[in-house]
């Protein structure tokens, strides 16, 4: 079995926690979408480099409601869009993204 379909399969959040410093970001991608990691994990795999990443971060039912909130302000429109879609999204963090769209389709009517 190769490192992306372990991180795929695999149950052992320990296993996940060490996939997630793998250099290769699918690996990273498919350890943030598998729904026996961590919320540390996630934490740290929010900051990833790779939007792809941080979009399963975003969208995991384990993201912590902390890490959430970070990831509202995510320059990725998509990243945000997955946030606001989380179970565990805070208000405050929902309420910021729905902010920033109206801010967006408010800008493109007056230019």
């Amino acid at each position: 079995m190769n490192k992306l379909e372990f991180a795929v399969t695999t149950k052992d959040p320990d296993v996940l926690d060490e996939l997630s410093w793998d250099e290769d970001w699918c690996v990273r991608w498919y350890v943030a979408s598998n729904r026996n990691i961590k919320p540390e994990t996630l934490d740290v795999l929010s900051r990833d480099e790779n939007s792809y990443v941080r979009r399963y971060v975003a969208e995991n039912p384990n993201t912590s409601p902390e890490t959430l909130d970070t990831l509202s302000q995510d320059k990725d429109s998509i990243v945000r869009c997955f946030v606001a879609d989380n179970p565990n999204c805070s208000e405050r963090a929902y309420k910021y993204i729905k902010g920033l769209e109206l801010l967006k389709s408010l800008s493109k009517v007056t230019t």
